[in-house]
């Protein structure tokens, strides 16, 4: 008579730990890319309060202003950093070179942020509403 093997043989336990590698392998690839995009939107949340404030900056003072961090009635009371530290601010004049018509606000990661694609590094949106890196590059969805 044969007995019966109760235990799982050596190559059984080999073959399972090499499919759950590969598996963790692919999902932690897949978890750090989608990390880095939901990141993304703290940078376009803080850059469409800048385009908010700017314009009411605008409507209060005749013109706008690269003052983000400078407390109303000079500035426009934001952070220089969003909130989770990810990216950070800044207001420069923008397509007419004077800050008095016309702004453009960039948000540039900075930290772990700095593993995202390429395209997406630097956002920026200027006072007419459009948007760099365009939505082609999938950055602003």
């Amino acid at each position: 008579m044969r007995k019966l093997s109760a235990g799982i043989t050596l190559i059984e336990l080999l073959v399972t730990l090499a499919v759950v590698a590969i598996l963790s392998s692919i999902a932690i690839t897949s978890y750090r890319s989608y990390t880095l995009r939901a990141n993304r939107i703290d940078g376009e949340t803080m850059l469409l309060k800048i385009q908010v404030a700017e314009e009411k900056f605008f409507l209060q003072n005749n013109t706008y202003t690269t003052a983000v961090a400078t407390a109303p009635p000079n500035g426009l009371g934001l952070l220089a950093t969003t909130t989770s530290g990810f990216y950070n601010l800044t207001v420069v004049a923008g397509s007419t070179a004077n800050i008095a018509t016309s702004y453009a606000a960039t948000a540039t990661a900075t930290g772990t942020q700095t593993k995202d694609k390429a395209a997406c590094l630097t956002l920026t949106i200027n006072d007419q509403g459009q948007r760099t890196p365009t939505d082609t590059s999938g950055c602003w969805r």
